[in-house]
């Protein structure tokens, strides 16, 4: 399912290593063709423009043609290992962190953007963006779609952190950088604070509404979202899947917002930049650790969603970041026990969204149905696990549901192995390349020939 070589639109040496060394370790066949596709996914068919000189790139999510925060932090994330190997793929990753901070700079509130005017690029019609009314107003030449998802914010702390640690080059950390961090604190501060002031008006920073035939739902009470009160955690109106949110604090979003701000502040600590944001993020980073601690936990198992007046939705969402996925977020241990307690229950009927059929199984979603699964909650209970029986059986379940394709769906029939979505979907291909290599050195006995683990640019 590759590309040709001469039809890719980027090449690297640094990935094609990788690949020629899983393959020659990798004892499954099958396995081995689906990283070889997988791998290198994002880089074949995803970049629609870069140019170093300008210092931008657009990254497309694959059948969508619209660079997406969240998606582009996670199409990248298993390159991180190699940005210190390949000068030409760091370059991308760079300019692909300008753009972003151009976008969030000046519309923070937004997850899904149009080409950079200087690409030449047409802008592309969103047909669930039309007859929504978005306070504050946007620019649709700029903006794809402008649902605030708090998790996208987080992708693009995700990616700068993830490039400073592989290169230690903090020339992108430039003015609009800068911008785009000051943007993310005034919506964690906006965000964070109770729906109503001590008359019961609704504060209202960002409103989603749609007028009649809209394609896309507006978002409750005049498009203000559902009612919250102060927590220490931060509010969205939508969900990493772009659906919306049935209570304001999606706990896992919270949660990868504590862990990326721990991680903003060592990036600014090691380059001795910025102090007072440093310490900010540290400030935040601990306050939203604690809340998620102290109001979402019944019974040592994770809330979904809050709304600080004492309601929680118990489920998943299979995309990233999910409570599954709690962490490769890095936000706990695997062994910890409410997140082993919180796996159980997730993993079970006692998840809304969690079907198992005879031909697959997994944690599913709104955005689709519940009978379809996404093999993406397959791969997050892998990174959540050290049971080799448990990884081999969510491993399986998705190398044997590829329909032949050889990439990774967006979501799964539990019943006919030939029903699903998205062909080309790039994150997930991504995430599931990463846990490939992710088994590669923690696991190796399990997918190698021999039991030598391998990390990418080393032994």
């Amino acid at each position: 399912m590759r590309p040709a070589p001469a039809c890719r639109t980027f090449n690297s040496s640094a990935v094609e290593k990788v690949i020629e060394d899983m393959k020659a370790r990798l004892k499954d066949p099958d396995l081995a063709r689906l990283f070889e596709n997988t791998f290198p996914s994002t880089l074949d068919t995803t970049v629609k423009y870069f140019n170093k000189d300008q210092n931008l790139a657009f990254i497309i999510t694959g059948d969508i043609t619209a660079q997406w925060l969240r998606d582009t932090a996670n199409q990248f994330a298993h390159y991180h290992s190699l940005l210190g190997l390949d000068p030409e793929l760091a370059t991308l990753v760079k300019a692909v962190i300008n753009n972003e901070a151009r976008y969030v700079s000046e519309y923070p509130y937004c997850g899904a953007f149009q080409p950079p005017p200087e690409s030449g690029l047409a802008p592309t019609h969103n047909d669930w963006a039309d007859k929504v009314i978005v306070n504050p107003p946007v620019d649709n030449q700029t903006v794809f779609e402008c649902k605030y998802e708090l998790d996208s914010l987080c992708g693009f702390l995700k990616l700068s952190r993830s490039y400073y640690n592989a290169t230690k080059d903090d020339s992108f950390m430039n003015d609009n950088w800068f911008s785009a961090i000051d943007q993310i604190f005034r919506v964690i501060n906006e965000q964070s604070q109770g729906s109503f002031d001590e008359d019961f008006n609704f504060i209202s920073f960002y409103n989603w509404t749609g007028t009649a035939g809209a394609l896309s739902p507006r978002v409750n009470n005049d498009g203000n979202g559902e009612p919250k009160a102060f927590t220490g955690m931060v509010g969205t109106h939508h969900r990493p899947s772009d659906d919306l949110s049935t209570f304001a604090f999606l706990v896992p979003a919270n949660a990868m917002l504590s862990v990326e701000l721990t991680h903003l502040a060592e990036i600014l600590d090691a380059t001795g930049k910025a102090s007072n944001i440093s310490q900010s993020a540290k400030e935040w980073s601990a306050r939203i650790h604690d809340a998620i601690w102290n109001t979402t936990l019944v019974d040592n198992v994770f809330a979904y969603e809050t709304n600080g007046y004492g309601a929680r939705y118990v489920m998943d969402d299979a995309n990233v970041p999910s409570l599954l996925s709690l962490p490769y977020l890095g936000f706990l241990d695997r062994e910890n026990e409410a997140y082993v307690a919180t796996r159980e229950t997730l993993l079970s009927n006692k998840n809304p969204y969690f079907s198992k059929g005879a031909n697959f199984s997994g944690v599913g979603g709104p955005h689709v149905d519940p009978w379809h699964p996404w093999p993406m909650s397959q791969i997050s209970a892998i990174f959540g696990t050290d049971t080799d029986e448990e990884i081999l059986n969510s491993l399986y379940l998705i190398v044997n549901n590829t329909a032949g394709l050889g990439l990774i769906h967006e979501s799964q029939s539990i019943y006919n192995s030939s029903d699903y979505t998205r062909p080309w979907f790039a994150w997930a291909n991504s995430f599931f390349a990463e846990m490939v290599l992710d088994l590669a050195e923690r696991k190796p006995e399990l997918i190698f020939t021999n039991a030598t683990s391998y990390t990418p640019g080393g032994v």
